[in-house]
């Protein structure tokens, strides 16, 4: 049986016939009972009187006084009845009318979409897109079925359209000149609008994003360009982010062989590193190491002079001769690369990182409250009894994939309290809260909003939105413009952000430099950096790869 909801129009003709109906019957039950049972009659019209002074507690007049328990009982109820419609059944009726009339109302139909892109149903996998989209000035329209969705979407500047495909499949008719189609919504709903899409004659890139890996060929099949699962995107970058073997943390570091090594260490907010400048620390000069940069906040910067700050808590990369790499473990805390990597929470996306973890040769331990297989340790991250089961702080990293933002915020203040130097990882549901997963110490915080607006943009904007030099790497180049220079006292070479480490000269590898060596142009440079660092190295001297 379907009920029929009551217009807010409707609802405010039934209030104003309710309330005079009710003063009616109230005005006659008390002459009645005032004429029969106090034996002091009063006319319909004192009556009446008496009703509304009574229920809307503006007082009695000159009816003060009962004596028959029935007409007392009577006078007490009436004053509820009227509290009862002030202040429950008014609201409910009028309210709603007045709201119906001046809120601004949500559009209903799609604008001329030449030009815009359609994202089908808001979500965590888009919200940072369409921040992106915003920032880019890149016209766009959000098709909610949810009107509380709609509305904040609204409030927030958004241009929101509600519609329901399964009750008015038309509403995606003008679709059909959209430069692009994002569907965001779940499975079985991506696929009814990627079906009426094409039907609408939509022939654009259509993105599909899907909970279950499953329904990609089905997707592709019924007219999808591409499907990604977010999912198990964000699983992949997790892993990534806590694999060396996954994502090596330097690359042609081989080309030094084992005179140079390279180490990552964290700043504690007593270290005799935290807040120094390097300039002022003169790590080179000291102990023949340079420092490539560090992770702080989750993003990579590179040391560009001796003005860069250490900041308390960052993770440092440094690269020089062993006997300096020692120096600094002394003034800071060493990261473990050594050890299994601990995952808490396994659900789909926990489940993705130990699968590749395990591909990787990793090993794994799984924490979660839920016994199953796969699962190590039954128990909540959130209790030292399981951290220790776990082995928390013989970890080389762990991972956080919890599926509450609030849960994980408490677990990584828990685990960084619990194991200091061990890199944390952490799985964002919202992007609003990785800000405030770093403040709690995690290293990375990574959200599916992230990693699947960084894919969509690529698609849809044409090109990365998020440049983090992530990845450090060794080359061997020629001199250059380098020429005369010192490799610690240049500097455009410091600029860049990129370090000389070594210099191959007459058949042997100098790995530190005194007060008057000069480059000269049958050296051979080893350089390392970020990838990007690198790229404006080689640019600024003009090298070529040895």
């Amino acid at each position: 049986m379907q009920y029929k909801t009551w217009s807010p129009a409707r609802r405010l003709l039934a209030l104003l016939a309710l309330l005079p109906l009710t003063v009616l019957i109230l005005g006659t039950l008390y002459m009645l009972g005032m004429d029969h049972l106090e034996g002091s009659p009063r006319t319909l019209l004192q009556a009446l009187q008496w009703a509304s002074e009574t229920m809307t507690n503006t007082g009695y007049g000159a009816d003060n006084r009962w004596n028959h328990p029935v007409m007392a009982m009577f006078v007490i109820i009436t004053p509820f009845i009227g509290q009862c419609l002030v202040f429950l059944i008014f609201p409910v009726l009028m309210l709603p009318y007045f709201e119906d009339k001046f809120e601004v109302r949500l559009p209903q139909v799609l604008p001329p979409m030449d030009g815009r892109v359609l994202f089908y149903r808001y979500g965590p996998a888009i919200e940072s897109l369409v921040v992106e989209f915003e920032n880019a000035n890149s016209p766009f329209v959000i098709l909610e079925e949810d009107m509380n969705q709609a509305r904040s979407l609204r409030d927030r500047g958004f241009n929101v359209v509600l519609g329901n495909l399964a009750a008015d499949p038309s509403v995606l008719a003008p679709a059909a000149q959209a430069r692009a189609v994002v569907t965001n919504s779940n499975d079985h709903a991506n696929a009814t609008c990627t079906l009426l899409a094409r039907e609408y004659g939509f022939t654009g890139p259509l993105f599909a994003l899907a909970n279950d890996p499953l329904y990609r060929a089905p997707m592709v099949q019924i007219g999808a360009t591409e499907v990604f699962t977010p999912a198990h995107v964000l699983g992949a970058a997790l892993a990534s982010r806590a694999s060396h073997r996954i994502s090596p943390p330097a690359e042609g570091m081989h080309l030094l062989g084992a005179r140079v090594g390279m180490a990552e260490f964290r700043v504690r907010a007593d270290s005799a590193l935290a807040g120094k400048r390097l300039g002022d620390l003169r790590l080179r000069e000291r102990h023949g190491v340079a420092v490539i940069g560090q992770w702080f906040g989750g993003l990579f910067t590179t040391a560009k002079g001796p003005d860069t700050q250490v900041q308390p808590g960052a993770i440092l990369v440094v690269v020089g001769v062993h006997e300096g790499l020692a120096d600094v473990e002394r003034m800071a805390m060493p990261i473990r690369r050594a050890g299994p990597i601990v995952l808490a929470g396994y659900g789909a996306v926990g489940q993705k990182v130990v699968e590749m973890l395990l591909d990787a040769g990793e090993a794994c331990t799984v924490i979660d409250r839920l016994a199953g297989p796969g699962v190590d340790v039954v128990g909540s991250v959130l209790e030292r009894a399981s951290l220790d089961k776990a082995r928390v702080r013989e970890a080389s990293a762990v991972v956080l994939a919890l599926s509450d933002d609030s849960e994980s915020v408490f677990a990584t203040a828990v685990v960084r309290d619990y194991a200091p130097g061990v890199p944390l990882i952490v799985r964002v549901l919202r992007t609003p809260n990785t800000e405030r997963l770093y403040r709690s110490g995690a290293d990375f915080a990574i959200s599916v909003g992230q990693v699947a607006g960084q894919i969509l943009a690529y698609h849809l904007l044409g090109e990365q939105t998020t440049h983090v030099e992530n990845r450090v790497k060794f080359i061997r180049v020629n001199a250059g413009a380098l020429v005369g220079e010192h490799p610690w006292h240049c500097e455009a070479l410091e600029r860049t952000g990129s370090k000389v480490v070594a210099v191959e000269r007459g058949g042997g590898v100098l790995v530190e430099f005194g007060e008057g060596f000069e480059v000269r142009a049958d050296d051979t440079l080893f350089v390392c950096g970020s990838l990007n660092s690198l790229e404006r190295y080689q640019k600024a001297f003009m090298t070529a790869s040895a």
